[in-house]
């Protein structure tokens, strides 16, 4: 939490009264959370956007999952070798060169230094190759040490901007929520004190305005699952092994289940109303034993991120907001435009209920 707090850094006030643009902003907090927890490289990327490492890792973001050689390896596996035979990569080589080169000299550095007390997900990731506990067979190569560090990248950016953007913009236009919110985290946290792991778990309306949002916008619009048996479901026959597509999206704006399914009503995920809610109607990050490995850390990032914003700042939307915000689906939920808001500072001494 407290890396975290340090990135939600005092420089985000002048970045939201200039620019405006959420994804740009969560953007970089985001690709700041993922550089310290990931690789323990400090690198403020909404002022330094032309560091290597954010260079990178932006051109790596760009990846566009419909790309043909992507699609020919899901549809016909047994290609894979051949492209590796040949040296073939969907990603640009001199971005997966450069990760190569950064995480290898960070191993050597680790290593040499013995640097135990780093607690980031390289250090863990080097740790369980070296650990004795491990047999050598399901030790992590060096290959596959920088594919979990690419995936980690893709996982943490920008599904957490995204996500923040859409909460943001639920409070801009529903004002009496972000006043509620705000009270909680004032009382809180009385003059704009520093956010812990322990007053994060009491703020209840917090926890509902990220849930709320969160069905309105699952970070994933659909999930995958391969059956595991045959079944029948109403008439319909699933045959074992079948890849069975669930639309979570579409899911969590159902009439059936969710009444006035498209307003934002936090009050859903009350405590007196979030137990009677089926887990499998509402599955931001997926269910069962494949769920989302980064659930809690996202809700923990995500959360943080607002707290230290909601203390700053009120919300309101201005000409340029798009309302309702056009969707694009390629993979992940997103806004088709960065979601634009006018961000009024709370000025004065905040003091707590």
């Amino acid at each position: 939490v407290a890396l975290l707090r340090a990135t939600a850094r005092s420089t985000w006030c002048l970045a939201f009264c200039q620019k405006g643009q959420l994804l740009l902003i969560f953007g970089a907090y985001s690709m700041d959370v993922i550089t310290a927890t990931s690789f323990g490289v400090n690198i403020d990327s909404l002022n330094n956007p032309q560091d290597p490492f954010v260079e990178k890792v932006k051109k790596l973001l760009k990846f566009d999952f419909f790309v043909p050689l992507l699609l020919s390896i899901i549809i016909f596996p047994f290609l894979t070798p051949i492209y590796e035979a040949m040296n073939i990569s969907m990603f640009p080589k001199d971005v997966t060169n450069f990760l190569k080169k950064a995480i290898n000299r960070m191993k050597e550095s680790c290593l040499q230094e013995k640097q135990q007390h780093r607690v980031d997900f390289l250090q863990l990731m080097i740790n369980s190759q070296n650990s004795k506990d491990v047999e050598s067979h399901k030790a992590l190569t060096d290959l596959e040490l920088v594919a979990q560090s690419i995936i980690f990248i893709f996982a943490g950016y920008e599904t957490t901007s995204s996500a923040l953007s859409f909460i943001l913009y639920e409070l801009a236009t529903h004002p009496d929520a972000q006043t509620k919110l705000q009270q909680e985290i004032d009382a809180a946290l009385p003059n704009k004190a520093p956010a812990t792991y322990d007053t994060m778990l009491q703020m209840e309306y917090l926890d509902m305005v990220v849930n709320e949002t969160l069905r309105l916008y699952p970070i994933a619009g659909r999930l995958e699952r391969v059956c595991k048996k045959d079944v029948e479901i109403n008439g319909v026959p699933i045959r074992k092994g079948t890849v069975v597509m669930m639309p979570s999206y579409v899911i969590h704006r159902d009439p059936q289940y969710w009444p006035e399914p498209e307003e934002f009503h936090p009050e859903r995920f009350s405590k007196k109303n979030k137990d009677s809610i089926d887990p499998y109607i509402y599955m931001p990050f997926g269910n069962g034993p494949r769920n989302c490995i980064g659930m809690r850390f996202t809700l923990m990032n995500m959360k943080v991120a607002l707290v230290k914003v909601m203390q700053n700042f009120s919300f309101q939307t201005c000409k340029e907001t798009q309302i309702p915000p056009k969707l694009r689906d390629l993979g992940l939920l997103q806004p088709e435009k960065s979601i634009i808001l006018k961000a009024v500072c709370r000025d004065g001494t905040i003091s707590g209920a």
